[in-house]
């Protein structure tokens, strides 16, 4: 056994117990002993913590096997009025595929408009929009530097409010300028929304794969997530969406008061605006769980813009009003986190297996939960890259949790807290 070799102020700590002998052999043991104990308790604390963390995961996947898929009545005729909010900036290169694949759906032209906010775009993005406003009479596009100047901390919030201040549809549909949709996805929350008679509606995501492994990786980390949305939403466990397909009456979220309280939050426009709705609406938000209603969106290009997409998701931790997901975000932290101190601890000491094992039982977990999810999202193919992205997962979940809720990040060539 190789002997951890410890630096202040543990060292220190250290000497005032081998401090009684002078003998080398006794402090060396003495070391030994420190280390292995240190060792050992930060094992059983994550075997502990992958337990927990392990049912948790096999009850999500529970509810997400008890999903069945939404059946749309097919003689019911198209009534909902959508007005679709799309924020953009800096979205010259996506932003024309984002338009066209809405404007490709087989829904009435006259019951849906779609409202661009150009967010202080320094490229060609409003000059895009504008030439296809010229064939599409139910494109607008308003420009949120007419209306709002700098300093804001929260630009797209700010943007969705002044969109549907605008609006003359129903309800509300969210999703981002570098989004693709199928041609069904209208009237699918058109059918689901007469269905059900609910006020919100969260919808499927999925990143596409491009081929680089920082794309496969984000493709099975966002997979993971969607899967746990899906199942949480739909047992009615959890307040999970992601605004990049996301639905809501337009009454309602004046009923809430709009983004008020959470409008100087940086992210969040669509957990925490779900939060507020399952507060004044129980029993009246739903998941349109259907492979047509899937919004393809692409993943972030290198790892520093990965990186601080990330921190700005978990910089909104701390403000979730459903107490149930900050708890399940806390326990996947720390059994992130004492994965990697178990894995620092043993790599010193040159005993790694403990922590293989728990890396196995994690990986197996997982993969039992994301088969049945990665079926739905047909990206069953991307799972036999997942074993060798635990790693990756696990720092970059210490690292960018850590940040979130501590440190500064960059978005849009914009420094944000």
């Amino acid at each position: 056994m190789i002997a951890f070799k410890m630096k202040d102020p543990l060292q220190n700590w250290l000497g005032l117990i081998v401090s009684s002998t002078d003998s080398p052999a006794l402090n060396r043991f003495a070391e030994l002993a420190v280390s292995l104990f240190m060792h050992q308790t930060v094992f059983y604390i994550s075997l502990g913590l992958l337990l927990a963390y392990g049912l948790l995961i096999l009850l999500y996947r529970r509810w997400f096997l008890m999903l069945e898929p939404f059946e749309p009545n097919q003689e019911k005729e198209p009534v909902t009025r959508f007005s679709i909010v799309i924020p953009a900036r800096d979205e010259q290169a996506n932003i024309g595929a984002c338009l066209a694949s809405i404007l490709k759906n087989q829904y009435p032209a006259h019951l849906y408009e779609i409202i661009v906010v150009n967010d202080h775009s320094t490229d060609g993005t409003e000059a895009k929009v504008s030439a296809l406003q010229q064939e599409h009479p139910q494109l607008k596009l308003i420009n949120l530097a007419d209306h709002v100047g700098a300093g804001l901390n929260a630009y797209k919030k700010k943007a969705i409010e002044l969109a549907i201040s605008q609006t003359t549809g129903d309800w509300i549909i969210t999703t981002d300028a570098d989004c693709v949709v199928s041609e069904n996805w209208l009237s699918l929350f058109d059918a689901y929304i007469q269905e059900t008679g609910v006020v919100f509606v969260a919808a499927p995501v999925q990143f596409e794969h491009t081929g680089s492994f920082i794309s496969v990786f984000q493709v099975l980390d966002f997979m993971s997530l969607q899967g746990i949305t899906a199942a949480a939403v739909g047992a009615g466990a959890h307040s999970m969406c992601n605004g990049a397909n996301l639905a809501y009456q337009k009454k309602a979220f004046y009923e809430v008061g709009q983004f008020a309280g959470i409008d100087q939050i940086a992210s969040g426009d669509d957990m925490l605006l779900m939060q507020k709705m399952r507060k004044a609406f129980s029993g009246k938000l739903g998941f349109l769980f259907h492979q047509s209603a899937i919004v393809s969106t692409l993943p972030m290009p290198n790892w520093k813009q990965f990186i601080n997409q990330r921190i700005r998701w978990a910089s909104k931790g701390t403000h979730y009003q459903d107490k149930s997901i900050f708890w399940v975000l806390l326990l996947v932290y720390l059994v992130n986190l004492s994965l990697l101190v178990l894995f620092i601890l043993a790599f010193f000491q040159g005993t790694l297996e403990q922590f293989f094992y728990l890396l196995l039982f994690k990986t197996g977990v997982e993969l039992f939960f994301l088969y049945p999810v990665s079926r739905f999202f047909g990206q069953t193919a991307q799972l036999i890259y997942f074993p060798i992205m635990q790693p990756v997962h696990i720092c970059y979940t210490v690292i960018a949790g850590w940040l979130g809720k501590f440190g500064n990040y960059q978005w849009k060539g914009r420094n944000t807290k």
